[in-house]
């Protein structure tokens, strides 16, 4: 038998003791910590947090929004099954419209990615909604362009595409829209559905 950890709960433990004992949180305030350090669990890199960027209303807007029964909307099934239920006090629906049957025809249309016509299919559910997006730059990239024309407005957006063509690039857009919408989001090609997940997750509900 090969040596090693079972316990799931002991593996847990440790896991976030050596995550706090090894995360400088001290740039961050101190209502973004459980986000953080749920982040640093989804990628194991504690010093992924030095390109966290945020909005200082996030945190209390979200949980609100959250509290509050919205819909999240996200753009892959990735994020959708990493959320865990029993955060969502409110049992919030999760859409994703990524393979709806529309989607092709629309991306044609519009001449751009599924992932971005997904976005267009969201419609009136973006108004109060959460949008969580764990994957694609184009998805971030068409939300802030239907937001600039008037879509309806989120209560918040978690950005957090990941890849070398566009993901740093879309995540700067959002920082610097100016929308006023709270947002959280993670600067540079680094991002991805597992962080997208922790980051709704810690926000889902206060604290243990």
């Amino acid at each position: 038998m090969l040596e090693y950890l079972r316990d799931p709960l002991e593996i847990y433990r440790r896991s976030f003791e050596i995550i706090r004992s090894e995360t400088d949180l001290t740039r961050l305030p101190e209502e973004l910590h459980d986000l953080a350090i749920r982040i640093v669990h989804a990628s194991g890199q504690p010093s992924i947090l030095r390109d966290l960027a945020w909005s200082a209303d996030i945190v209390p807007a979200a949980r609100a929004a959250l509290a509050g029964g919205a819909t999240i909307l996200t753009d892959t099934r990735m994020v959708a099954e990493g959320v865990i239920k029993r955060r969502l006090a409110a049992e919030n629906p999760v859409i994703c419209t990524l393979y709806e049957p529309e989607t092709v025809t629309v991306a044609k249309a519009i001449g751009n990615t599924r992932s971005a016509a997904a976005v267009d299919l969201w419609g009136d559910r973006l108004a109060g909604a959460v949008v969580v997006i764990g994957n694609a730059p184009t998805a971030l990239f068409r939300l802030l362009e239907r937001l600039q024309d008037g879509a309806p407005r989120p209560a918040a957006i978690l950005g957090f595409p990941i890849g070398f063509v566009g993901a740093a690039e879309s995540k700067e857009a959002l920082v610097e829209a100016g929308l006023g919408i709270p947002y959280v989001t993670l600067r540079g090609r680094l991002g991805g559905s597992a962080m997208a997940a922790a980051a709704l997750n810690a926000l889902g509900a206060e604290p243990a």
